[in-house]
């Protein structure tokens, strides 16, 4: 699917909030993993409910429209972000009080959770990939009660209000004839049974937060805004659902030196004024130390020398991108006696005629913004 959340979503950038979440509804009905099996269809409900989450929160749809999902990078963090399919149709059709699943439909297994959290790599990490140690929080079956909610020694009994269906239905006499309405048992708040005695971990709701640490492998050459799907380490399944997914989202803390472009890394070099002129070999840094880089004599302020290989790695093939070496010829602000009469003597041999340019920066910068 495309990497902007409006054409994800299939509306204009001009949609209003009710365009938006209809579109939502649209392709989350068609894409949720629980009536969608094709394979790809949990990444493509996890991008639209990304999109929506962004574009249906009116700060964050302000800052993606200005500086894109690099300006959402600060909005991140640990938080559950997917919807349950149940509680979709429950959004769309519960203010009508109609129950969509019919009969039981609390008591049908529901896929848990998906979880997202926040990884900062250095620079290097990010270029040569490492292995992070990950800790977050996530509910699991209660270790005391082992997910029934009851204190040990005792059982959950059928709810007497629903007999267990965990909802309650009414016939309603209205102006189109009669029509039956359901709504979650006001007893067992939809479990279908009922606890006496709670389990004192727990509280009777059958599961625990816990911190969980996990070693993750983060191949070379991811970026910013990268995500790493961890199958099954979300939240536990309802009702004997599977378990959802974690999703790491990584941020890249930047260099003191080097910049990246995609899969190239730029230097920004300084010479002096000798070894533009004359030419030399120098020692010039990269993320594997230093190695050398033949500067030709009359090389001009802005030259990029292309060092190749000595970039990023792509991430699906066995190739790196190139170091971007732009050089510039520092001028000294402060001379010695020595340097001084160098000087002077060069300025004699060279003259004073000056050379004016047919084009300046001015009329350059011009040209770039369209200004003739």
């Amino acid at each position: 699917m495309s990497s902007d959340y409006y054409e994800i979503l299939g509306v204009g950038r001009n949609a209003g909030d009710d365009e938006i979440k209809a579109a939502f509804r649209k392709l989350a009905r068609q894409y949720h993993p629980d009536v969608n099996k094709e394979p790809d269809a949990e990444e493509k409900f996890k991008e639209i409910n990304e999109a929506y989450g962004v574009l249906s929160d009116r700060d964050k749809r302000a800052r993606y429209d200005r500086f894109g999902k690099e300006g959402l990078g600060n909005m991140g963090g640990f938080h559950d972000y997917t919807m349950d399919f149940s509680d979709l149709f429950e959004e769309i059709f519960g203010g009508f009080g109609f129950s969509m699943g019919g009969r039981g439909s609390r008591r049908s297994p529901r896929r848990g959770r998906d979880l997202q959290m926040q990884v900062t790599l250095t620079f290097e990490e990010a270029v040569f990939g490492v292995e992070k140690e990950v800790e977050f929080q996530r509910e699991e079956t209660c270790s005391r009660c082992n997910g029934s909610g009851a204190e040990p020694g005792t059982s959950p009994v059928k709810c007497p209000t629903c007999n267990g269906q965990g909802e309650v239905r009414q016939v309603r006499q209205t102006f189109l004839g009669q029509m039956v309405q359901t709504a979650t048992c006001p007893t067992c708040n939809g479990r279908g049974e009922t606890i006496s005695s709670p389990c004192k971990t727990c509280r009777g709701s059958g599961l625990e937060r816990k911190t969980v640490k996990k070693k993750v492998q983060i191949p070379a050459g991811v970026d910013r805004g990268t995500q790493i799907r961890l199958a099954g380490e979300g939240g536990p399944g309802v009702n004997g659902g599977p378990t959802g997914s974690l999703f790491l989202v990584l941020d890249v803390r930047p260099h003191k030196f080097f910049k990246r472009r995609e899969n190239d890394i730029i230097l920004n070099l300084d010479i002096n004024v000798a070894q533009a002129v004359l030419g030399a070999e120098i020692e010039v840094p990269t993320l594997e130390g230093d190695e050398k880089l033949k500067i030709p004599s009359g090389t001009q302020p802005g030259k990029v020398f292309t060092m190749k290989g000595r970039g990023v790695p792509y991430l699906r093939r066995n190739d790196r991108g190139n170091q971007l070496v732009i050089v510039n010829v520092a001028i000294p602000t402060k001379l010695n006696k020595e340097q001084r009469e160098l000087f002077e003597k060069l300025a004699e041999s060279l003259g004073t005629t000056v050379k004016p340019q047919e084009k300046g920066f001015l009329d350059w910068l011009n040209e770039a913004f369209g200004g003739g």
